[in-house]
């Protein structure tokens, strides 16, 4: 986990990333230019949300605060379009995020627990556009998901959530039965729940490089089962080991922010953990 470190060394970069993700200012903006070929080296990995962030906020709201902090990729669990939706409304909502700027390209957590259900997550996976489904399928239903990531060419990232999970608790529980399945089924790396099982997300994340399809970023007060989430930057992660690991393996995915804290009002959090990696990446 975190080290002891001077976080000051961040500060500056941070501020500068969470002012630019409140006024909408591009980063170009921000830090001075070093030439074409420094700009060309540094990190490219794609920031995004997952609405259970703004779980309380409906879909406009929801699709207005994600251009507000200045992430272009969402993920939507149900609170923003439901997954019994008609195709019609699927396509509908689509449409909004797209006219938003953004790009809706993937949904969850779905919670898989019958055939009916996985059947229900490819469809509305597919309907809606989105490449990847971060879901929780039963152990059982494995070998359907396998046949239908094959028949929709529809990635599958199995979230783990931590400790007193029996389903997936870490990433490496879900890879020890995915592993000899399709390759698009892989694993969305929840960080926070990831280290309150008392593993290293960044030693995680390289160990399973070859299955990651998709990350929750976020941090946690405490590496135990009690830890709760906290601002990015703010808790026991060390939040710049995990993203040099993702550039260091080249990871070509979503690093979608899910900030579960201040559910009422949690935009001056997200704001902060947006601007903290940035900030981070700044460094890289």
């Amino acid at each position: 986990m975190k080290s002891p470190r001077n976080r000051r060394r961040f500060l500056q970069m941070t501020a500068l990333g969470a002012a630019a993700t409140l006024s909408g200012i591009p980063n170009a903006t921000i830090h001075p230019a070093k030439g074409a070929e420094s700009a060309s080296r540094k990190p490219k990995l794609k920031l995004g949300l997952a609405s259970y962030t703004l779980r309380k906020f409906d879909l406009d709201q929801t699709l207005a605060m994600t251009q507000r902090v200045g992430l272009k990729y969402i993920a939507f669990k149900s609170f923003h379009l439901p997954l019994d939706s008609s195709p019609a409304h699927i396509r509908e909502v689509a449409r909004k995020v797209k006219d938003a700027g953004l790009e809706l390209y993937g949904g969850g957590v779905i919670y898989m627990k019958n055939e009916a259900e996985v059947r229900q997550a490819f469809e509305y996976a597919k309907t809606a556009g989105m490449d990847t489904i971060i879901g929780v399928p039963a152990h059982n239903l494995l070998p359907l998901v396998d046949r239908l990531v094959k028949q929709y060419d529809i990635k599958v990232a199995i979230h783990n959530h931590g400790p007193g999970d029996k389903v997936y608790p870490t990433p490496a529980s879900a890879h020890a039965l995915i592993q000899d399945l399709d390759r698009r089924i892989g694993l969305c790396n929840d960080i926070g729940h990831t280290c309150r099982s008392g593993v290293d997300p960044a030693v995680s994340a390289e160990k399973y490089a070859d299955r990651l399809h998709d990350v929750h970023i976020k941090d946690v007060s405490a590496a135990v089962r009690q830890g709760h989430t906290v601002e990015v930057g703010r808790g026991v992660i060390d939040i710049p080991k995990f993203l040099k690991t993702l550039v260091k393996i080249d990871y070509q995915g979503i690093v979608s922010f899910e900030y579960e804290k201040d559910e009422n009002d949690p935009l001056p959090g997200l704001a902060e953990s947006v601007g903290y990696v940035r900030g981070v990446l700044a460094t890289i």
